[in-house]
Formats: C-alpha cells, structure tokens, sequence
C-alpha cells in the first residue's frame, strides 16, 4: 500500500509553522512526513490511524507525533452545520530542531526525551491536553519572539506531563528505551535487533545482562508488566502490522518472516487485533483512498499517476498558513 508523502509548508527560517483550518473537513489520504506535528482536533469525532493503532476519538483529540510516522484523522461525517463548530491546529516543526547546541542544554531534557517517544505516536489527556490547548490556540495569534517563547513553553509542558499515552505499539516503531536501568535498556535494545529471529529465547536476552534466566524474566517482567513471550509477541505482530500496510509481501509471507508459521500468525493476529491480517490490510486501503481532484487543504502530497500531479496544489485554501 502506498503510504503518500507530504510536503509541509515548513521553511527553512521558520522555528515551527502552524496550520489553522476551520470547518473543513478531513481530505487528505494516510501520509507522513520527516517533520515532528502537533495535532488539536477540536469539536469533531471520528477515527484516528497512527502507525498501527486504530483508535476512535470524541470531542477533542491532541497528538505529538514523531518522523515518518504515518497517520490520519478521519472524520465520521458529520452534518455541514456541525462541521462549522470543527477547528484543527496543526503544528509542525523540523526533525532535527532540538539537535541543536542550545537544546542539548539541561533544562531541555524532557523535551528530547519526549521527541524521542513521540516516534509511536503520543496522546495528551486531562490536565496536560487542557494546558496545551489554549497554550496553542495563544500561539496562533502570536509572531516573532513572544511566539517562540510559547512554542518552548508549550513543549515543556507536554513533555513535563504524566497524561500521555503510546499509540503505535513497538514493533512498529521501535526505538531506544529511556529508562533509568541500564540492565533494561540494554535487554530491550537487544530484543529490538533480533526480535525477527524464531530462535530467539529468554537466555539469549538473559545473558547479554549477565542474570540467570529465572531472574531475568522476573526482573523483565517488573520493569515492562509483560513476560517476555508476550513482549515478544508484541513486537512481532506490530512489525507485521508495519509490513502489511507499507509493502506489497504476501500474508503468508508476512507470516512466516514474523512467526515462521502462517496458522500461528493468522491465530495470534486474529487474537490480539480482532480482525484478520487480510481484514487488516483492507480497512487500511480503504482508508487511503483520496480523490485528488477535490484536495482543498494546505497539505501537498506525492501521487503515483502522472495525470494528477498538475493538481496537487488547490486553487483555493481551506486553512489559514502561520509563519510565525
């Protein structure tokens, strides 16, 4: 399945770039794009895809997510006069920003601690989605210095927050753990880079930490609350999950290069996402169908066909661009 790259309005003087849309809806296909966003979905309901989560949202909705992390928000068509109430802010701010000197400083930390995490996909609730919103709904009325510093105060907040949620499981995304155990993090990572192998046992992992394995998985199981099989499960069916929606391999070649074993794929798939991996597949393909020829929003996207690409930029914008 083609998952369509976008290209952002970010340029290369701006700190971040926002996108304020109201009363519109939804139009854009399932896509990605290198940069960080910060999404606020306001008095709207629907579907959202990040990564391989399915979720559905109610009311209000706000999500961090990370580089190349696919996504969509799909509205559950609403009727014209209740689509005028919806607002969507759309933050997005170069990849690389918090790679710089200034924020490798200390007071800077949790922010790139939360970047990092953001690569699955992160939900705010509560208090922290309260805070932010209007922190956000501030900043788009805001320019030059006193806009940077709400952006940084905006972060800080988020990334101060216990109200967050993944989205994307880990096989999907998989990254770094940030913990404080060294012991863990080392045995996650090691788990990461080799999760793909049907070999793959407790001891393997139990050694690299130097522990016997009756100690490891007791000590594994305190730190993530999963045994090391369902951890591993996890991972697989996430990577299988990724394969489905980005390649064109085969199920059952999905199957045996996750689990070496198609009627052990198709049960434990069945299991844990309550659907089959060819229903999968499909909802997600159905999801990314997208008539070019009605795109109003300010996203650029890369299509396949050739007779579209005369197309790709609206004549008529539905949002209004922020170059703070």
């Amino acid at each position: 399945m083609k998952v369509y790259r976008e290209i952002t309005p970010l340029h290369f003087d701006d700190l971040f770039v926002l996108i304020d849309s109201v009363g519109e809806v939804f139009d854009y296909p399932i896509h990605n794009h290198p940069e960080y966003e910060l999404t606020l979905v306001m008095n709207s309901s629907g579907t959202r895809i990040v990564g391989d989560s399915t979720e559905k949202y109610h009311g209000d909705d706000l999500v961090l997510l990370g580089p190349f992390l696919h996504h969509k928000w799909d509205g559950d068509g609403l009727p014209k006069e209740r689509t005028a109430e919806c607002r969507v802010i759309t933050l997005q701010f170069e990849m690389n920003l918090f790679d710089a000197q200034l924020f490798r400083k200390k007071p800077f930390y949790e922010v790139r601690k939360m970047l990092e995490s953001s690569r699955r996909g992160l939900r705010f609730q509560g208090r922290a989605f309260a805070v932010a919103r209007e922190r956000i709904i501030r900043l788009s009325q805001l320019s030059g210095m006193a806009s940077a510093l709400q952006f940084l105060e905006l972060m800080d907040g988020l990334a101060r927050s216990g109200e967050v949620s993944f989205l994307a499981s880990e096989g999907f995304s998989t990254q770094a753990v940030t913990v404080k155990s060294e012991r863990i993090k080392v045995a996650y990572q090691y788990i990461l880079n080799n999760f793909t192998r049907q070999d793959l046992k407790v001891g393997d992992v139990a050694e690299k930490v130097n522990m016997s394995d009756s100690a490891f998985s007791h000590f594994f199981k305190k730190c993530t609350n999963k045994s090391f099989k369902q951890f591993l499960i996890g991972l697989r069916l996430g990577y299988a999950c990724k394969l489905l929606i980005e390649t064109d391999l085969s199920i059952s070649e999905i199957g045996y290069q996750c689990f070496n074993n198609l009627t052990n794929f198709n049960r434990l798939f069945k299991k844990h996402r309550h659907c089959t991996p060819f229903e999968y597949r499909k909802f997600y393909k159905e999801k990314n169908s997208f008539d070019w020829t009605t795109q109003k929003t300010l996203y650029q996207f890369l299509p396949d066909d050739k007779e579209v690409r005369d197309i790709q930029k609206p004549k008529e914008y539905a949002a209004r661009l922020v170059h703070p």
